[in-house]
């Protein structure tokens, strides 16, 4: 349980802090990092893996890169849900979505 809180803040964080150096996506304070997250971790949990078979031909052509644009517009639709967290265009959510990723990775492996 504990593992789990600290894996929800340290993505708010890093959602926090992209959104601070990123153009075009505006966080309004930690609190809005803090439930993006969580939005984002329940999307990710519940609809992305009916949206990763329905695109599985695209994505096997594309050798998993459509996998990105999908978690853009994941990105756009916790724009739509959570009021405080704005993203301007696809191309600002396919870049925060590129850098999400990254971040998120090489913070989550230093994680015990």
């Amino acid at each position: 349980m504990v593992s789990v809180l600290i894996n929800w803040i340290v993505s708010a964080m890093v959602i926090f802090s992209i959104a601070y150096i990123l153009p075009g996506v505006r966080v309004a304070e930690f609190t809005t990092a803090l439930v993006v997250a969580l939005v984002l971790g329940i999307i990710n949990a519940l609809l992305k893996p009916i949206l990763l078979i329905l695109t599985l031909p695209i994505n096997i052509l594309t050798l998993g890169l459509f996998t990105f644009v999908l978690n853009a517009f994941l990105i756009l639709l916790v724009s739509y849900i959570v009021p405080s967290f704005k993203v301007d265009s696809f191309f600002a959510a396919l870049i925060f979505a590129i850098v999400l990723s990254i971040a998120s990775t090489v913070v989550h492996n230093f994680l015990p």
